[in-house]
């Protein structure tokens, strides 16, 4: 399981997650007040997750007026998933290479414990019947941070796990075809080291950086349209 963050990370992930889903559109103002209260946290974890933004150029200060969302084109979005996808990509072929049969039964069984919370329902959903968001991203989570572990480069798998920051999670784990996508090109990945066959690990890692991609956008898309219906 991943490490508890602090309160103010937990914000600036839910911020960053609704800013990219497009849930918050660009130019929009956030509220400390209000998204305080919405999250039931004071106003002071709220300011610091803005402040970790703003250095991430998500989102700008207007004097008087707090901060409001920057412009996110999606031009923006293929460089963000391309970036991670590069970074993956090395990650992934210098797992290739140090790989040894225990390490592969590892990642086989991290995949397994995914296709189960993704494909069945009672390993995998909450008991209103929705999918388990976090028990599915954190499935997929523990998977790659496995194979960062087998590429023995954790400076690379640090800048990784930076950039993997903007990425919407629960929008993914809750889209069970995204699952479906996931699972079968890890099989292949996996079977790929196992055979040392570098060009399919490059396309395998790929490919859940290129389907990410393509959901997200069009999420946005819907989101923009739905907003625009309603003014």
């Amino acid at each position: 399981m991943r490490r508890r963050p602090q309160l103010s990370d937990e914000v600036a992930s839910h911020l960053r997650s609704a800013i990219m889903s497009g849930s918050f559109r660009s130019g929009e103002f956030i509220r400390l007040d209000e998204t305080a209260a919405e999250l039931g946290v004071s106003v002071t974890p709220v300011r610091e997750a803005l402040l970790t933004l703003r250095g991430e150029g998500m989102v700008e200060s207007a004097p008087n007026r707090g901060y409001r969302v920057s412009r996110m084109s999606g031009s923006d979005i293929d460089d963000i998933f391309w970036l991670q996808g590069q970074l993956a990509v090395e990650l992934a072929l210098r797992a290739t290479d140090h790989a040894d049969a225990g390490d592969l039964e590892i990642l086989v069984e991290l995949n397994e414990r995914l296709r189960v919370r993704v494909t069945a329902p009672n390993g995998s959903t909450a008991s209103d019947g929705a999918p388990d968001v976090e028990r599915i991203a954190d499935a997929e989570w523990c998977f790659h941070r496995e194979v960062n572990r087998i590429a023995s480069s954790p400076k690379l798998a640090w800048f990784l796990d930076a950039a993997a920051r903007a990425l919407p999670y629960r929008l993914f784990a809750r889209d069970r075809q995204w699952g479906v996508v996931a699972v079968r090109s890890h099989e292949r990945l996996i079977a790929a080291m196992r055979v040392g066959d570098r060009g399919e690990v490059i396309t395998q890692t790929l490919v859940q950086f290129d389907d990410a991609a393509a959901r997200l956008l069009a999420h946005r898309t819907r989101v923009a349209g739905a907003a625009e219906a309603g003014e």
